[in-house]
């Protein structure tokens, strides 16, 4: 079962959508407003979002770009807009599906399996042992390792080593590292990934005088590599 936020004005769309939903088996909550949405999304953690765009206290677009600032929780928009530009835009912002009214329950329900499934394929793969040179490193078991040798990490050090060693040779901003392992808003926070970084070099055995593992971009980002190659 699916716990599920809905996030609809129209108190006659959003009574018939909680009422078919729950029929089809997921546990349902509720906001009239876009910031009452945003409250809920972060203090409940659902399963899934849907969200129409007209409401009346802020543009769903914002919404969108708000509730990605903190979470990743998968989400649908469920609107009346069917502007193409409108549809790319919101897609761009964050949004995983995107879905025109007036539709029916069956057809809501079908994309929210979808969306769930494709989250669940993510995050198996998101689970998968990492590998970079002779680094390894086990998300579900939130383990590290180098040439052999457990690593103590505390467990932001292992979050931000785990999300660069997912992206081997791929250089992160700090922007995107504040979002995504931190989850805060960009904004003064580069110290926080400086720090980190510099524990992380020690613990590896380097430094940034004679880094093997970890790369700084100057004025881009940091990257992970392998240091045989």
């Amino acid at each position: 079962m699916a716990q599920l936020l809905l996030i609809e004005d129209d108190a006659a769309v959003r009574s018939a959508l909680m009422r078919a939903l729950t029929e089809r088996g997921h546990a349902m909550s509720s906001a009239g407003t876009g910031m009452a949405g945003l409250r809920m999304a972060v203090d409940e953690r659902p399963d899934l979002v849907i969200l129409d765009l007209g409401l009346p206290d802020v543009d769903g677009y914002e919404v969108i770009r708000m509730l990605r600032a903190v979470s990743a929780v998968p989400l649908i928009v469920a609107t009346a807009r069917d502007d193409e530009h409108e549809i790319a835009r919101v897609l761009d912002a964050g949004a995983d599906d995107y879905l025109v009214k007036p539709f029916g329950a069956v057809q809501l329900d079908a994309r929210i399996r979808a969306v769930l499934r494709r989250q669940r394929d993510e995050d198996d793969a998101a689970d998968a042992p990492l590998s970079v040179g002779a680094l390894r490193v086990d998300p579900r078991g939130r383990e590290a390792s180098v040439d052999g040798r457990v690593l103590d990490l505390r467990p932001k050090e292992f979050d931000l080593l785990c999300y660069l060693a997912a992206r081997p040779g791929e250089v992160v901003s700090k922007r995107e590292l504040l979002s995504e392992v931190w989850q805060v808003p960009y904004g003064g926070g580069d110290k926080t990934v400086d720090v980190h970084v510099s524990w992380l070099r020690n613990k590896l055995g380097e430094s940034a005088q004679e880094p093997r593992y970890l790369r700084v971009v100057r004025g881009v980002g940091i990257k992970i590599v392998d240091p045989e190659r």
